[in-house]
């Protein structure tokens, strides 16, 4: 099938039951305050305590803790990087003496300056609108969540083990004891197939007290799904790095009978046939070979993953864009007879904060998972053929990391809570953003300055999607 055959329209068809497939699309280190502005259009489009149709997003007087700052516009894409590890969670939170985060210490943040010197209060930023259009008509056609919240208070390696298996815990008895993996990897590559990658771990109190090799053991997502026949598949560069999830879980890596001395390259059988090392490949397996499997977990290119600390760093928005149009528009059908826009929902967030600043506080929960638990706010965007409304449904629950898991249990038949992780402490399963009784509505195509031919024929840039 041609690639131009992407520009068809898909067709409206009845009620479905549950989804098919769904898409997991995990963009990186981004706030609803630095990313959405956009959204604010008109006086009345945003609140801080916003209605049914008003995105709770914050447009001046950013919290200073000597008194407030007005954001400055900036670039997309930028050579300087905001640190967001637990430290930066610590500082920018400035946690109160009844236990809640003030949030005005975003000016505290670390900088870190690479090919751009950085700024003067370099949190205070929002992005150009304009730069990032595609992200802001998909919130316009589709669904947005006011008050999605990261599951961990650090960077990029914990929230993608919460994304993938609902902790950053070593193991079951440490997820329900307190104690996670709090950090990026002391040194790269990662995984349960580099036998000197360590991981730093936070304890009960919010203390990192030690370290241990990033390789855990416990049941994930993958092998809730396995467990009910539904089929999987992570798409992703950088088999030894920190986005890779699925690296770093022993079952999962490794073949049965060895140890961590095994290489770079994980053996076990379910890395090698549900992991493609190249992400565009699920633009293949949704639009040509009609391969898309149960869940499908997405992490982009580095250029397209939308970190800041390079200023090619700005094929987000069409990437993203990209997997959401050839859903749309895919011409595969089920063995029902649907369309895979009719039986596909796309969840796409963002993995953490990245330093930025964000006005919403988080609530810490209870010891003992409230010392690395909950995280800043990050952005999240929801598109299927059954939003609630015909365009922009805005959704005013609570949600974080733990909430997408219950998602995924609940619409394959999985009891919620499961893993009894972040999935059994979430109390939300995204289940407002989908009105299934109704017939599907027709795809509405989101257009971007990159094609899906683009990232189908574009060489990969051979860069860790994070490197921190």
């Amino acid at each position: 099938m041609a690639l131009a055959a992407l520009c068809l329209a898909a067709p409206a068809s009845a009620q479905i039951a549950s989804f098919r497939h769904i898409i997991l699309v995990i963009q990186e280190n981004r706030t609803p305050d630095n990313l959405f502005q956009g959204l604010c259009t008109t006086p009345t489009a945003c609140s801080t305590q916003p209605s049914a149709k008003q995105y709770n997003i914050k447009t001046t007087a950013w919290l200073d803790n000597s008194g407030t700052t007005n954001p400055a516009a900036v670039q997309f894409g930028l050579g300087y990087d905001l640190s967001h590890a637990h430290s930066a969670f610590v500082a920018m939170c400035d946690l109160n003496a009844s236990g809640a985060c003030a949030m005005d210490g975003a000016a505290n943040v670390k900088c870190k300056p690479q090919a751009q010197p950085c700024p003067t209060k370099p949190a205070f930023g929002y992005v150009i609108p304009s730069q990032v259009q595609p992200y802001l008509d998909m919130v316009a056609a589709y669904g947005w969540g006011n008050y999605m919240f990261q599951t961990n208070q650090g960077p990029s390696l914990s929230a993608h083990q919460f994304l993938f298996g609902a902790t950053s815990a070593p193991s079951k008895d440490d997820d329900h004891s307190g104690i996670f993996a709090a950090e990026n990897p002391i040194s790269l590559p990662t995984g349960c197939a580099v036998p000197t990658s360590w991981v730093w771990l936070i304890n009960p109190k919010g203390a990192e007290f030690g370290k241990i090799i990033n390789c855990f053991e416990h049941r994930t997502l993958a092998d809730l799904l396995e467990e009910r026949g539904v089929s999987w598949r992570y798409y992703g560069y950088n088999e030894d790095g920190i986005w890779m999830a699925p690296n770093a879980i022993k079952h999962i890596c490794l073949a049965v009978g060895q140890d961590l001395a095994v290489g770079q390259n994980c053996t076990g059988k379910p890395f090698t046939s549900n992991v493609h090392l190249n992400s565009s490949d699920v633009l293949s397996d949704i639009f040509t070979n009609c391969k898309l499997r149960g869940v499908s977990w997405v992490t982009p290119d580095s250029f397209d993953s939308d970190h800041m600390n390079s200023v090619k760093n700005t094929g987000g928005p069409s990437w993203v864009a990209s997997i959401v149009n050839a859903v749309g528009k895919s011409p595969c059908k089920n063995p029902d007879g649907s369309s895979y826009w009719d039986s596909t929902a796309i969840i796409v967030t963002w993995d953490d904060w990245g330093g930025w600043y964000d006005h919403e506080p988080p609530t810490i929960e209870a010891y003992p998972q409230g010392g690395y638990q909950m995280g800043f706010r990050v952005p999240l965007i929801v598109v299927s053929a059954y939003n609630p409304t015909p365009s922009g449904f805005i959704s005013n629950t609570p949600e974080d990391f733990g909430s997408i898991a219950r998602f995924i249990e609940r619409n394959f038949g999985i009891m919620e809570g499961e893993l009894t992780f972040a999935d059994a402490r979430s109390t939300t399963d995204l289940t407002e953003f989908f009105n299934l009784g109704n017939p599907a509505r027709p795809f509405q195509a989101i257009n971007a300055p990159l094609s899906a031919k683009y990232f189908l024929t574009r060489k990969p840039s051979g860069l860790p999607v994070d490197d921190e």
